[in-house]
């Protein structure tokens, strides 16, 4: 019994570890906050991919850059959310990075990314270069 157990706290601080330093949130999580403009989404996918399709409403981190202090609210208990282009894509961690860095407290990760996003038949918007 006592290895059973130590085996499931094992791979309970395991599955922690390789989850992320950041909280998930789900795809329906954000359409709920982009429809109450409740959250900050931080689109990680660089200027051209965020050119052709991008959340509704979320900044283009490539764009924001080091002027993210002026994008975000001042509030530090604002939702952020960053997302990049799927469950693989680590490229999420630096914009949460960022806004933890200026002393936001909240911030998540959505993990799907924008692949989730357009495969739960959510819509996109489009920008210019």
């Amino acid at each position: 019994m006592k290895k059973v157990l130590a085996l499931l706290v094992s791979l309970v601080i395991s599955a922690s570890v390789f989850a992320g330093e950041f909280p998930d949130i789900s795809v329906k999580e954000v359409k709920s906050l982009v429809a109450s403009k409740k959250a900050v989404l931080i689109d990680v996918n660089g200027s051209e991919s965020f050119a052709k399709g991008h959340i509704p409403g979320a900044l283009n981190f490539d764009a924001v850059g080091k002027d993210l202090a002026k994008a975000l609210p001042e509030d530090k208990n604002t939702l952020i959310v960053a997302y990049c282009g799927g469950p693989r894509c680590k490229a999420y961690k630096a914009a949460a990075e960022a806004a933890e860095k200026l002393g936001y407290k909240n911030v998540k990760h959505m993990s799907a990314g924008l692949s989730g996003w357009t495969g739960a038949g959510e819509k996109t918007a489009t920008a210019k270069l």
